[in-house]
């Protein structure tokens, strides 16, 4: 009896079915019964009376059922990292779980990083209540984190490196046993618990790289063990709490990528035992402790880039010893000189101090380059953006051996660039771009031989493009635009085989095209345009990487390689404004990327590649000014009238309605007008010519050559120009060469033959009252006026028309970037206002400034500031200026000598004491010029509907300033200054935590 009811001795019922697990149905042997039923006793005797016959049998499964529910969860395991968790397998053997020595069959550590899984994680992981260390990192875990809340004796848990949504569980925080918790690089949202401040244990918060917002709780000031803090790149709002300065036991504080506001506790800077603070990309504000180097003794990176910090940097900050990097980047604030006790940071190995208002312009004031001297492991010295003033030291050379980032650009330098910076050999990155250097560059570019990236742009360098370039062969980036670079493009291309980006743009390069230049197979970005090179478009072919062509405004002849085809990646193509013949290749149909295809003001004949209506990727097409004939294609892009233009053709036809071109004609139309045109016109038009030419030349021919206008004898510089040649360079004055309307006419673009020759033409309205004495008074203007900037006039013209009318025009040079107001102003064009950023705009600003004999303009105001091809200004349209002569004998800041006239100018610029009638003045146009700084400053115009009852653009900003400054300001460059941080502080924070995670 006894042995057919033995499985009723076990005590659990889940103990029953593991036992049944065992039993059979098939007939047992009595002695194998038995057997059990001994065992069973033995087992009950060794354990005691009080035992779960299922915990001596079997162990405690709890553990086990927790991890299979786990492993079931999982839905990809690419690495096999659980194919041992099978019941063959003690779970205490398989991969990744460590079991308790003092506590049997209890999981202590699970330890699965790095293996790539998929799935959501099971919160039956919560059961393991003997459970450490979890570690699940570098996974593909989605969902939520599970309530691990039970886990009292979990002490490290990490789940970075994965796609855990939601938000933080609260229930985390009774985990009371915690010291590291890591939920890094995830994709949590929502705040971040006060209730884990009720972790008394914790060492190391890391949560970097996630969507948190709200406030830092200040409770975690309340935790005395805390050593790390790691919040980075989250949304987090509000002040850095006061108590974090309680933290004695911290070395990292790294906040930096938030929203944080307010000032940095200075408590903070007396933390001794902090290794790195980094705050960078917030909005904190004030200045930095003069001290703050002295309670500092182990700080080794101090990142304090992207805020609005100012005042000085502390001089004590070179007695914090271990400095090794110091990023001060883009605070904009910090002023005055660069203390030379940096000089004393032995170890420093890398300074960012860009996008400031440091100062250098003495001797005194660059000792600190001097004293870098001294810092023998400085690798990168970046001072990008500043006020740094006259020429650069000769002990430039002189720093690190380890030097390979070395970066002045944007400064007030002047004068040669000293040949001691060839000293650098192991520099890979030299920007120098946007000051005022000099002189050639050969003395020192050649012993670069490690250069990768060489920005000289936007200078006035001279001399030919030195040969010895070639030398470095390692370049990738070559940047020498817009500088005064003369003479052939040289032949050393071929060595440098790791070319990508090379722009010589706006220079004086003449010759032709070296074919090396398209022989480099890495090369991506080219651009050529405005200079004046000549001759045939070498052989490109197979540049697998190209994807910007730019050879325009050139003196470039013959057809378009048709090999061009054969770069797949070209996304845009600009061969604008050179002399091209031939047709367009219908092989350009094949470059399936292109976006920007521009072949205007070219001789291109032939019909429109029906091929360019199927790129799909096509979406700016610039035909004009070619010869093109035929019909114009009306699928792709040729649907979409404001993305091309095809003016200057005459022979086009069809297309959509919305182009306006007259239809084609059929077959038997073409030959039937062909039959007409010789029969019908051409006979009598040859009569009817030499009729019109007898009578021109009779009644008109005088009154014809009666004015042209003379210039001063000592003015030869200046060309003339007949009312025939104007009229051709402008098409007959046609209304798609209109530029711009003034108040006494109008402006044409127009292209003199003679001299190929790009220019505006001011065509003077002789039927407005007062036009006629605006000429006058312009040309008197222009040839007194000593303006640096003054748009270049090229000759006049005062003869009679066609019909005998009297024809007055001024020729300008032309300004392709048109004018201030267009740039300021184009809604919607993002790419355009982005051009437009705040350097450029203080650069238009001084362009504008400065003129050595005062002149009242009367009518200063963005329409008025023309751009040349580099965002020059120049001051326009003269009409109704007055020259100022100040009495010798009136009071010092009198400036009323110029009697009054009638009111004239644009309303918004107006001084308002001219409405009064007071005398014109110089004062006037101060007030003008101020409207404009405040537009260019805040993107509204000073007619803007905001402005009404008494509310203007003046007392506008007035009201605002300083403290809503930034709500004022044109949101272009309020966004300009976040992304420009960010795109030059964001390498500087990975660095963060790769000697952390030890």
């Amino acid at each position: 009896m006894l042995l057919k009811t033995w499985p009723d001795l076990v005590i659990s019922e889940s103990c029953r079915v593991k036992l049944q697990f065992c039993h059979t149905s098939e007939p047992q042997s009595y002695a194998m019964k038995l057997s059990v039923l001994i065992v069973l006793a033995l087992l009950l005797f060794s354990y005691g009376a009080g035992t779960s016959v299922c915990a001596v049998l079997l162990g405690n499964d709890t553990d086990m059922l927790s991890l299979l529910d786990f492993k079931r969860a999982i839905t990809d395991d690419p690495k096999g990292a659980l194919s041992s968790w099978n019941t063959s397998t003690h779970f205490c053997n398989w991969q990744g779980v460590k079991c308790s020595l003092t506590q049997r069959d209890r999981v202590e550590t699970l330890d699965l990083s790095q293996q790539s899984l998929v799935g959501q994680i099971s919160p039956s992981l919560g059961n393991m209540s003997y459970l450490a260390s979890l570690n699940l990192s570098g996974s593909k875990f989605s969902g939520q984190i599970p309530q691990l809340g039970r886990l009292q004796e979990l002490m490290f848990l990490d789940l970075s490196y994965n796609s855990l949504q939601g938000s933080i569980p609260v229930t985390l925080t009774n985990c009371s046993s915690l010291r590291v918790l890591d939920l890094s690089r995830n994709l949590l949202v929502g705040e971040i618990p006060a209730e884990i401040a009720l972790l008394s244990n914790l060492t190391r918060l890391w949560i970097p790289y996630n969507g948190l917002t709200g406030v830092i709780p200040p409770g975690l000031g309340n935790i005395t063990s805390l050593e790390h803090i790691i919040l980075m790149y989250n949304h987090l709002e509000g002040t850095i709490p006061d108590e974090f300065g309680k933290l004695s036991k911290m070395s990292n504080l790294l906040l930096g990528e938030n929203k944080l506001s307010g000032r940095i506790p200075e408590a903070v800077f007396n933390l001794s035992l902090l290794n790195q603070i980094a705050l960078e990309m917030n909005m904190l504000v004030g200045s930095l402790p003069s001290n703050m180097g002295d309670g500092l003794p182990n700080l080794q990176l101090l990142f304090l880039g992207g805020n609005m910090l100012d005042g000085l940097i502390p001089d004590s900050l070179g007695n914090a010893s271990e400095l090794q990097q110091i990023s001060l980047s883009y605070n904009s604030g910090f002023r005055g000189q660069i203390p030379p006790s940096l000089g004393k940071l032995w170890k420093l190995n890398k300074l960012g101090l860009d996008g400031n208002s440091l100062e250098a312009n003495d001797s005194r004031s660059w000792e600190f380059l001097d004293a870098l001297s001294n810092c023998t492991l400085l690798e990168m010295l970046s001072i990008y953006g500043n006020r740094l003033q006259g020429v650069l030291p000769s002990s430039v050379g002189n720093l690190s051996s380890n030097l390979d980032n070395l970066v002045f650009a944007r400064n007030m330098l002047y004068g040669l660039v000293p040949s001691s910076i060839g000293n650098l050999h192991r520099l890979t990155k030299l920007g120098l771009e946007e000051n005022n250097f000099t002189g050639s560059i050969d003395g020192w570019i050649g012993n670069l031989a490690s250069l990768q990236g060489l920005y000289l742009q936007q200078n006035n360098f001279t001399g030919q493009i030195p040969s010895s370039i070639g030398n470095n062969s390692q370049l990738s980036e070559l940047f020498l635009a817009n500088n005064q670079f003369h003479g052939p493009i040289p032949s050393i291309f071929e060595n440098l085989q790791q070319l990508s980006l090379l722009d010589l743009s706006y220079n004086n390069l003449q010759n032709h095209i070296p074919q090396e230049i398209f022989r480099v197979a890495t090369i991506s970005q080219c651009a050529l345009s405005h200079n004046s090179l000549e001759g045939q478009i070498p052989y490109i072919s197979n540049l697998q990487q190209l994807n910007y062509l730019d050879l325009s405004s050139n003196k470039l002849t013959g057809e378009i390689p048709p090999t061009l085809r054969t770069c797949q990646q070209l996304q845009a193509v600009n061969m604008g404004w050179n002399f091209l013949s031939g047709s367009i290749p219908i092989s350009l149909g094949s470059l399936s990327s292109l976006i920007v295809l521009n072949l205007s003001h070219n001789n291109l004949s032939g019909s429109i590649p029906i091929v360019l209506s199927e790129l799909q990727l096509l979406t700016q097409l610039d035909l004009s000014d070619n010869h093109l004939e035929g019909e114009v294609p009306i699928n792709g892009v040729f649907k979409n009238t404001s993305a091309i233009s095809l003016k200057g053709n005459l022979r086009l036809c069809g297309g959509v309605v919305d182009l306006h071109m007259p239809s084609c004609p059929t077959v038997s139309q073409r030959r039937s007008r062909w039959q007409h045109y010789l029969v019908i016109v051409l006979v009598p038009v040859l009569g009817i010519i030499s009729l019109i030419l007898l009578v021109y030349f009779t009644f008109f021919g005088k009154r014809m050559l009666r004015m042209q206008l003379s210039l001063p004898s000592s003015d030869e510089r200046f060309f003339k120009v007949s009312y025939k040649d104007l009229a051709q360079a402008t098409e007959n004055f046609a209304h798609s060469n209109l530029i711009g309307r003034g108040s006494c006419g109008l402006v044409y673009r127009g292209r003199l033959t003679q001299d190929h020759m790009i220019v505006a033409v001011k065509v003077f309205d002789l039927d407005m009252q007062g036009a006629d004495k605006s000429f006058v008074s312009e040309c008197k203007a222009l040839r007194n006026i000593r303006h640096r900037n003054l748009l270049p006039i090229l000759t006049a013209c005062s003869t009679v028309d066609n019909r005998g009318n009297d024809f007055k025009a001024l020729v300008y040079e032309f300004m392709p970037n048109g004018n201030l107001d267009t740039w300021l102003h184009l809604a919607g064009d993002r790419n355009a206002r982005n051009q437009l950023d705040l350097s450029r705009r203080m650069k238009i600003a001084v362009d504008i400034a400065d003129c050595e004999s005062p002149i009242i303009h009367c009518d200063l105001k963005p329409s008025n500031i023309l751009l040349d091809y580099d965002m020059t200004a120049h001051l326009g349209d003269f009409g109704i200026a007055r020259f100022y002569m100040k009495s010798k004998s009136a009071p010092a800041g009198d400036s009323s000598s110029i009697g009054t006239i009638t009111l004239k100018g644009t309303i918004g610029y107006i001084a308002p004491e001219y409405a009064g009638g007071s005398y014109l003045s110089t004062s006037g146009d101060v007030y003008s010029f101020g409207v404009v700084l405040l537009e260019m400053l805040t993107g509204r115009r000073p007619t803007d509907p905001m402005f009404c009852d008494g509310l203007s653009i003046v007392n506008f900003v007035r009201r605002n300033f300083p403290d809503q400054i930034l709500g004022i300001l044109d949101a272009y460059l309020v966004e300009e200054c976040q992304v420009c941080s960010r795109a030059n502080l964001e390498e500087e924070n990975e660095v963060h935590l790769k000697p952390l995670k030890n």
